[in-house]
């Protein structure tokens, strides 16, 4: 599942945003692909594992042993700070508040929006994202900086269709 994954996400990313020879990108692809299927793959046997541990020692499987199980193979698989973690991370993370917020609905904790709050998310998450990036790049995670000054500020040198197409920061003098 985690080359399914992540092997075309690297290969658009390599191809878009990193520089170097054919036989170094398709190495960095093939070492991101690795890198996210072994993380899964660890990740789903360490939880499985205490999830059947724990559930033999109390006899009975409870709510709580999902929660424990997961934090345990969270902190042992993805606990480095490196961009496929980060980026795992990130992924499950606005999953999760989206989750919780539907979650907080159906529990009562929260009134049932009159209106479909996704408007409101939208503008939020791109205000606060482009802020971000024109003033405090730094604190944005490498990737989404390249993807962003791809967008904003590489977009506005233009040579020709290619630019389009492919890159538009030209390192011959075309």
């Amino acid at each position: 599942y985690g080359a399914k994954i992540r092997a075309p996400h690297a290969l658009v990313m390599t191809f878009l945003f990193k520089s170097g020879s054919l036989r170094e990108k398709l190495k960095a692809i093939a070492q991101a692909t690795y890198a996210h299927s072994r993380n899964l793959a660890y990740f789903v046997f360490t939880y499985k594992g205490l999830m059947a541990a724990q559930s033999r020692l109390q006899g009975k499987k409870i709510p709580f042993h999902a929660f424990l199980a997961a934090c345990i193979g969270g902190w042992l698989v993805f606990g480095e700070n490196n961009p496929i973690n980060s980026q795992i991370i990130m992924y499950l993370l606005s999953r999760i508040l989206f989750g919780l917020s539907r979650l907080a609905v159906e529990k009562g904790y929260i009134p049932q929006p009159k209106q479909d709050p996704f408007p409101l998310v939208a503008a939020l998450v791109w205000g606060t994202v482009l802020w971000l990036f024109e003033y405090h790049r730094e604190t944005l995670q490498p990737s989404l900086q390249s993807s962003m000054t791809y967008l904003y500020e590489d977009s506005e040198v233009w040579h020709d269709l290619s630019d389009f197409l492919l890159y538009n920061k030209r390192t011959d003098s075309k």
